[in-house]
């Protein structure tokens, strides 16, 4: 089993990309946590609208503009993933600098591409 990644932004939809991330995570067998506004269940993973503490997250995959980024900062920070990845309309350099504060690595990358590409 790979690393768990944690996407912020998911969706029920299924034409959103945060949707199709999860499930082309799930098929790349990676474990996945999610948050999003409403509660559900994609592919077989739980979608909470609550901000758990989760442990021992590898990846945040985020799916929010910068303006709504502004609350989970704090949220991420906590977390301490071994990485962010901002997918193509997230990109924030505010939020840049905090992570490099706290040495989180970031990439500004589409979750899907590095998928395709064996490069996650």
């Amino acid at each position: 089993m790979n690393k768990t990644t944690l996407v912020i932004g998911a969706s029920l939809k299924p034409e959103r990309y945060s949707n199709k991330a999860i499930k082309r995570l799930r098929q790349h067998h990676h474990l996945v946590k999610a948050i999003g506004l409403r509660q559900g269940l994609v592919e077989d993973v739980s979608i909470d609208t609550e901000l758990k503490p989760f442990t021992d997250i590898d990846t945040i995959t985020l799916y929010l503009n910068p303006t709504r980024q502004k609350a989970y900062y704090d949220y991420i920070i906590n977390i301490n993933p071994k990485r962010v990845i901002f997918n193509p309309g997230t990109e924030n350099s505010e939020f840049y600098e905090l992570l490099n504060q706290h040495a989180i690595k970031y990439e500004e990358a589409c979750t899907l591409v590095l998928l395709a590409t064996s490069q996650y």
